[in-house]
């Protein structure tokens, strides 16, 4: 048995925690915070609630697994799609229907997504054979020779959308799973290409009262598993000597011991100030900083008409949309908006009469007091380009708050407000991620900056990727050395 510290109460702790204590190691939890569930988190003002994280959620039997059994709601519709032109485009869950609506915006288009649709399946299930599997460092055991050219290595994810489509606006809609990685389609891999199969052939779910309750739900499982958890208790330091981890050291100025420290934290903020290594950190800063997001949450008078649960509003122009978040490294002139509106299906996330609209751009991870305008002037672009696209909210809207790169940055120690850490660059960079074993024994690493990424299904998958490797490296039932 091992004594285990888990370093922040994210969705890959707290998965990670769980396990270990099932498995009968004596497990803390350190979160910094007052509440667990790191981004998977809400915000709420005037009777209006807000998912600041995650808003859909797909693989739920990643959670179900867990013993999560929380009732859950199925979207027929998983997503809006409204081009520049003013074409709408209908991601339905069923792939039937779905390339029948790809059909009806793109004449002869609707048998490219049955195929495009074929390569994600195989390409999800090589990711599940390899990627999701293990560490990078382990050869999983079901992979096959095939699994290699299965993930078109070597292609970008919009040089995957050139070849499956004629149609412009339908790369853009591939173009834009690179962005579940904050990632540039222009230079991320083509196997986050794998995304909608996992949409269409496992759902997106919705959880009423907001994604966040999961956090209630897995907090309550540590509960039962007798974890012990620290809430308000930032750890300041991993105290490491003769090779391995030692100890914990709180902020407060307490100290306890450990043999496992699990990192759920940024692994630029690990290696730059918990346990620092400067050449892990420089590796790390050789990806480049994922996206970062510029959040609207704004309380919305009134009832919009065929308003649906999540809708993205393209830009006209997505290269150059790109060019400014990855070359120029300032918010996009000519941003594509998502708009979620939870209270389309939940009218407990705002008071009757009234919506809450949740409007996501992607933006440079990067202080803000750095942009070309203030935040309040780029909160005014957005509404325009919104305007423009046909969500005109003059005069109805009660408020907006905002959510910047900033806040990501000091809520949870993200690399310049980063959503994901580094990000997925050149046909290699999802095996130049950090990995989950550190470089001192009982250090491990897990969350959205780490092997195998971010999002809800991989963050947990994460955490039991970390579990696994410290039952092998510390097995129950043996001392520790």
């Amino acid at each position: 048995m091992a004594e285990v510290s888990v370093i922040g109460g994210g969705v890959g702790g707290m998965v990670s925690a769980l396990l270990l204590a099932r498995s009968g190691h004596e497990v803390r939890l350190f979160e910094q915070l007052p509440r667990l569930g790191g981004k998977l988190a809400e915000h709420r003002r005037d009777g209006f609630t807000f998912s600041l994280g995650p808003s859909l959620l797909t693989l739920p039997g990643v959670f179900r697994e867990l013993g999560v059994r929380r009732e859950l709601v199925e979207l027929r519709e998983l997503c809006r799609y409204r081009f520049a032109d003013g074409s709408r485009l209908s991601a339905h869950r069923d792939p039937e229907r779905m390339a029948a609506e790809v059909e009806r915006l793109a004449p002869g288009q609707g048998a490219r997504w049955r195929a495009f649709h074929a390569w994600a399946r195989g390409c999800l299930e090589a990711s599940t054979r390899t990627f999701f599997a293990g560490p990078l460092t382990r050869p999983p055991s079901e992979a096959r020779l095939s699994d290699l050219t299965a993930v078109a290595p070597g292609r970008t994810l919009a040089g995957l959308a050139r070849r499956a489509f004629t149609d412009r606006r339908l790369r853009q809609y591939v173009a834009r799973y690179a962005t579940y990685a904050g990632s540039n389609p222009y230079r991320a891999p083509a196997a986050l290409g794998c995304i909608p199969a996992i949409e269409h052939d496992h759902g997106g779910w919705y959880v009423p009262g907001g994604l966040p309750t999961l956090a209630d739900d897995l907090a309550r499982l540590l509960e039962e598993a007798q974890v012990e958890v620290r809430l308000s208790a930032r750890v300041c330091e991993v105290v490491a000597g003769g090779g391995r981890v030692r100890a914990v050291r709180l902020a407060d100025g307490g100290e306890v011991g450990c043999d496992v420290a699990i990192a759920n934290t940024d692994a630029a903020e690990l290696y730059g100030h918990l346990l620092p290594d400067r050449r892990r950190l420089r590796r790390i800063a050789a990806l480049g900083p994922s996206s970062s997001a510029f959040l609207l949450l704004a309380g919305v008078e009134g009832r919009t008409e065929g308003l649906a649960h999540h809708s993205i509003l393209f830009s006209a122009d997505y290269r150059a949309e790109f060019g400014d978040l990855f070359e120029h490294r300032r918010p996009p002139r000519d941003p594509t908006v998502y708009v979620g509106c939870a209270s389309v299906d939940d009218p407990s996330q705002a008071p009757e009469g009234a919506e809450a609209w949740t409007m996501l751009v992607n933006v440079p991870a990067r202080d803000p007091s750095r942009w070309p305008l203030s935040p309040q002037a780029y909160r005014d672009l957005v509404l325009e380009r919104l305007a423009e696209r046909g969500h005109d909210l003059s005069g109805r809207l009660r408020f907006v708050d905002l959510f910047t790169p900033a806040d990501l940055r000091e809520r949870y120690g993200a690399w310049g407000g980063a959503i994901y850490g580094g990000a997925y660059s050149g046909p290699l960079a999802p095996f130049r991620r950090p990995g989950n074993r550190g470089p001192r024994r009982g250090l491990y690493l897990v969350g959205g900056s780490v092997h195998p990424g971010g999002g809800l299904p991989l963050v947990a998958m994460g955490g039991r990727i970390v579990a696994d490797l410290v039952n092998r490296d510390f097995p129950v039932g043996k001392a520790t050395s």
